[in-house]
């Protein structure tokens, strides 16, 4: 039962205003390009390609958008089933067809299938269908009897586009999105390289693909379809340090209808006389998995890709990386202390070096790509952070109270749980009634570590213990395994911070970097969509969340800082709320082009002003049942130029609404003359 004194805060214009005058926005916004693959999903500088994009509501699509510069994209062809209607009307000049067809062959008029089907297409042709929905049909047909294949409308359109690829283009990942008359789609992934890219030749399942004969190293690409197996086949020389990575949930990181909810992507090797050599399934806890092979003898190799439980569809799209090719697969210590020089050892696979000087001057406390000019695959994906404590590192042996090593009571501690059952400890001195936070930095910074804190006084007893502390920004994170305590020491004494591994593993690779000291109150903000659509003067709800960090719960002001023409209307989000919806206003004139937008939040913490720029995400289901903050490279606003307005209203009220539940409340704005009260209907937006 709902209690009726629950408050709920509505701030700003956060009412969806219906009218029988026309349209509003959010017919438009469903009618927008929904983009679900792209295939293949990278090419390589200084090279033209085709691609193809595949989902729904294409049609109009006239050009592709890219993060990054140097690319340019060319619209070849858009491909849509016929409707239902159209399908049984082709079946029908097929019937037909086939009857003619049987009395103009005659008794000993015999063919072979495929002749004879193209003989009634001829003839279905004359009597008024056209050619390409022919195909569709025969396609269609097709997937119905294939036992396999499980049709998908929701994937049933394609775009094929012509991409270059500028030799200056900027290498590493990308965004893309397709631009319509109705509107801009949804964010994906796209890579841009430079070595040779080769798509998959079907069929490859029983016998390899030998259409890729180029030598290493190559990135391969393709499809993984219901019960499909991909094999290609390569040479390789004895001796070498095979790496072969893979890109699966790396492209499409949530499928909202299958479960688990991702291409869950095998790869294995096999040497010619197809003995299985090598065999990974994951990266530690990324499904993406990664292999690294000493080839023991010069000849034919074997890799092969399929999903672990052999599912597939259109969407279920990869990359294999292959060759003898520098790779980082972790880094220590997992931080740095800014305007410190810090020397980062780096472990992988064919590594020119060892080790790296990292001394961030300019960069801001937080998690960042540092790594990203290091030359090495995953050296872009392996994050540092950067903070300004002062920095100390674990000294063996502290593996219980006696033997804690003594760090002071404000200190990051950069460390290993560097065998199976280890165990690390800490002491620091503390103040009765003094808040102490300690938090672990170790799976936000790739380490396998599923770290357990606990905060111990010096007579043993436990004052607090986490074992995973959910970071809803980390929105690429299914398995948040980083400990935060948040703690009010009961008297002034000695306390021990015990750090383990919850699984009991440990190894050099199961590197932390804890942090102890006072609070620090801070937030970050996300703004849902990435992707806006919106007619001229039109009113758009946005979601924006505050993520609040270490107690702070004050309100947060918001703003746009660019571009001019855009207004943002119940800009605030009230002290101690997580959400809230805020309205956007597109301008009346509207730009020729896509525009970037950006939002900032501005509040008081802790007596100093501060100012965060949102990060843009997508709200996006994993599995029928989980949803995720996802992030995106850019704030994307596109305004047509033509099409019904909203109608324009305005609030009459000076903050936000307080609404109870199951109590009306009067909510009072302002209607241009044209509009009839009666005929206008209010309903709450997103209502909880």
């Amino acid at each position: 039962m709902h209690s009726r004194s629950r408050p709920l805060w509505f701030v700003g214009l956060l009412l969806a205003v219906w009218s029988r005058y026309g349209p509003t926005q959010r017919a438009l916004a469903q009618r927008a390009p929904r983009i679900g693959y792209v295939h293949p999903a990278g090419g390589q500088r200084g090279t033209e390609f085709e691609i193809t994009i595949g989902k729904q509501f294409l049609d109009a699509a006239h050009e592709l958008l890219f993060s990054g510069t140097g690319l340019k994209a060319t619209m070849l062809k858009h491909k849509k089933p016929p409707s239902g209607k159209r399908m049984t009307e082709l079946r029908e000049y097929m019937q037909k067809a086939r009857e003619q067809y049987n009395q103009q062959r005659g008794p000993d008029g015999r063919r072979g299938p495929q002749a004879a089907l193209a003989a009634i297409q001829e003839i279905a042709i004359e009597l008024g269908a056209d050619r390409e929905g022919l195909d569709a049909l025969e396609e269609f047909q097709r997937q119905r009897r294939d036992p396999k294949f499980q049709l998908n409308p929701q994937l049933s359109e394609t775009v094929t586009l012509r991409v270059e690829a500028a030799k200056d283009a900027s290498p590493g990942w990308r965004e893309l999105r397709l631009l319509a008359t109705q509107g801009v789609s949804n964010p994906l992934r796209f890579h841009i390289g430079d070595l040779p890219e080769y798509r998959e030749i079907e069929p490859n399942d029983q016998n390899p693909d030998e259409g890729v004969s180029a030598p290493l190293p190559m990135v391969l690409n393709g499809q993984i379809m219901p019960g499909d197996v991909d094999r290609f086949v390569f040479d390789a020389k004895k001796g070498a340090h095979l790496v072969v990575v893979v890109d699966a949930r790396r492209l499409i990181p949530y499928l909202a209808d299958a479960v688990p909810g991702w291409f869950q992507a095998t790869v294995a090797l096999y040497d010619a006389d197809g003995n299985e050599v090598a065999y990974a399934d994951d990266n530690r806890f990324d499904p993406d998995p990664v292999l690294h092979y000493v080839i023991p003898k010069k000849g034919r190799y074997i890799v092969e890709i399929k999903d672990a439980i052999h599912r597939g569809r259109d969407d279920f799209v990869y990359r294999i990386t292959l060759g003898e090719l520098p790779l980082v697969s972790r880094a220590f210590p997992l931080g740095v202390r800014r305007g410190v020089k810090t020397t980062v050892e780096l472990t992988g696979w064919n590594l020119a070096t060892k080790s790296v000087d990292i001394e961030p001057s300019d960069a801001n406390p937080g998690v960042r790509s540092i790594l990203s000019d290091f030359g090495a695959i995953g050296a872009d994906t392996l994050p540092l952070a950067i903070d300004e404590l002062p920095e100390v590192f674990e000294q063996e042996p502290n593996d219980t109270r006696e033997t804690a090593l003594r760090i002071a009571s404000s200190a990051i501690v950069n460390g290993r749980i560097d065998r199976p059952g280890d165990r690390d400890f800490f002491r620091f001195e503390g103040r009765e009634g003094g808040r102490v936070s300690a938090e672990v930095l170790a799976r936000r910074l790739r380490s396998p570590l599923d770290s357990v804190l606990r905060l111990i006084d010096d007579e043993g007893r436990v004052i607090g213990v986490n074992d995973d502390q959910e970071d809803k920004g980390q929105g690429l994170m299914t398995h948040h395994a980083d400990s935060r305590l948040l703690c009010t020491l009961p008297r002034t004494g000695t306390y021990y911070l015990e750090l383990s591994d919850a699984q009991g593993s440990g190894g050099p690779e199961y590197a932390y970097r804890l942090r102890v000291g006072a609070r620090r109150p801070d937030f970050e903000l996300r703004v849902v969509p990435s992707t806006i659509c919106a007619l001229r003067g039109e009113n758009v709800p946005i979601t924006v969340y505050a993520l609040r960090k270490d107690g702070f719960s004050g309100e947060i002001q918001l703003a746009l800082k660019d571009p001019a023409g855009f207004r943002l209307s119940g800009a605030r989000i009230p002290a101690e709320c997580d959400r809230v919806q805020v309205t956007l206003s597109a301008p009346t004139q509207p730009p020729q082009r896509p525009m970037r937008l950006v939002l900032e939040g501005r509040a008081v913490v802790g007596g100093r002003n501060v100012t965060r720029e949102a990060v843009p995400a997508d709200d996006m289901m994993q599995a029928f049942l989980y949803r995720h903050l996802v992030p995106s490279e850019e704030w994307i606003v596109v305004v047509a130029p033509r099409g019904w307005r909203s109608i324009p209203v305005t609030p009459l009220w000076d903050s936000g609404v307080k609404l109870v539940l199951d109590d009306p409340t009067p909510v009072r704005m302002g209607l241009p003359e044209r509009f009839a009260a009666d005929k206008v209907e209010v309903v709450l937006s997103d209502p909880p």
